[in-house]
């Protein structure tokens, strides 16, 4: 799941997870139960450190039910080594893979990332406008195959479309 900070990422991933009886490997609820509030950084050494957490439990995951869906959560995928990690892993696995990158104007962000601020709903602590715009501006366009899905659209219609990715 690729995309800038409020992009609905974590909203698709999991109802495409109880839809195709899948499991969601979130980064930022990984890194809250690893790390005491006082080490969580959010750098990026520590956002590597809990993907290689993520990759190594979708290994373990797979090693039981090589079936399965597994959903990698919670990270932008804002650069290229980042994908091409995930691609690596998911071979080194014998998985498919698919990039499902959503995005949402800047407008419907910034609204989102306000509403879950007000309500304390997300893991990440750093999770604003300004980090937003920081992300998207150092964000490289990911040229691996992929399905990009506007979620300012119903999440049924998302669904839907993020199904055809598997066929």
């Amino acid at each position: 799941m690729a995309g800038l900070p409020g992009s609905g990422k974590s909203t698709l991933a999991y109802a495409l997870a109880d839809r195709l009886a899948g499991v969601v490997l979130n980064k930022d609820e990984i890194r809250a139960a690893l790390f005491a509030s006082t080490d969580i950084e959010y750098s990026a050494t520590q956002d590597d450190f809990c993907m290689e957490i993520m990759l190594q439990t979708a290994a373990y995951l797979f090693g039981k039910n090589s079936a399965r869906n597994i959903f990698l959560d919670g990270r932008t995928f804002s650069r290229r080594y980042q994908i091409d990690r995930a691609i690596e892993a998911a071979e080194a696995f014998a998985q498919p893979w698919r990039i499902i990158e959503c995005v949402v104007s800047d407008e419907d962000a910034r609204k989102r990332l306000a509403a879950q601020a007000k309500r304390n709903q997300h893991p990440a602590a750093n999770r604003d406008f300004s980090l937003y715009l920081e992300v998207k501006s150092r964000f490289e366009e990911i040229v691996a195959p992929k399905t990009v899905i506007d979620t300012a659209q119903p999440l049924e219609i998302c669904l839907k479309l993020a199904l055809t990715a598997f066929g």
